[in-house]
């Protein structure tokens, strides 16, 4: 292929993502606001190092520090960060990030993911990834992207799960806390999506799960299904 036969046609920057609710069944994502998330994310996280492991920063001692931290996000230029609203109580139990937004490539990613043991493995976690991806391709996004650890295996097994597809490794990419990080590169493109979102919406559906929360199809074998 040459390079004028690989010409985007009408191609235009997508605009940088405002700041916005974005509305799920079981989740709501808020534009993140300290002053109205941090004592439930605090209850939510106190306590629980370990879900710090894989993130750029310690965990925080007190939830002054926490504070301190999400004060940092909300003020960091080019990011949109938003709190995890678990609509079955109305708490904010996680964060993350849209970031390394590109808007003249169209190129966005969902990072900084920071959620408590109440949100991991459940509804909620899955239907936060597919809020962030609708959103972006929405606005005329191409590539929606997920990095991790290479060390990381839960976070590369997510990204599969969520239809991110392998690309390859950025050897000594950065260093995290003082130790290398090669880094684990996936993505979605917009020719990708429309089947993937097919796939997140069947599996999010209330008929997917039976009266003990048990999925009863996978993501993964959904996906397949829409081929």
């Amino acid at each position: 292929m040459t390079l004028l036969q690989n010409r985007l046609q009408d191609w235009k920057p997508a605009p940088f993502p405002p700041a916005k609710v974005l509305e799920g069944g079981y989740c709501r994502l808020e534009p993140l606001d300290v002053g109205r998330h941090l004592d439930d994310i605090w209850a939510a996280a106190a306590g629980h190092d370990a879900m710090w492991d894989w993130l750029p920063a310690t965990p925080p001692k007190s939830k002054e520090e926490y504070r301190a931290l999400l004060e940092s996000m909300v003020t960091k230029a080019g990011i949109v960060p938003l709190a995890v609203i678990d609509k079955a109580d109305g708490k904010a139990k996680g964060h993350l990030w849209i970031m390394e937004i590109r808007p003249e490539h169209g190129v966005f990613e969902v990072g900084w993911i920071t959620y408590s043991p109440a949100l991991q493995r459940t509804r909620v976690a899955t239907e936060a990834i597919y809020l962030v991806g609708d959103y972006g391709f929405s606005l005329g996004y191409r590539r929606y992207e997920w990095k991790c650890n290479d060390l990381n295996e839960p976070s590369k097994r997510a990204a599969l799960r969520f239809g991110f597809r392998y690309e390859g490794l950025f050897r000594q990419h950065m260093v995290v806390k003082g130790a290398n990080r090669d880094t684990a590169w996936f993505s979605i493109l917009d020719s990708e999506w429309p089947a993937q979102a097919r796939a997140f919406q069947a599996w999010l559906a209330p008929e997917n799960f039976d009266a003990q929360g048990r999925q009863k199809a996978s993501l993964g074998d959904l996906a397949k299904a829409q081929g």
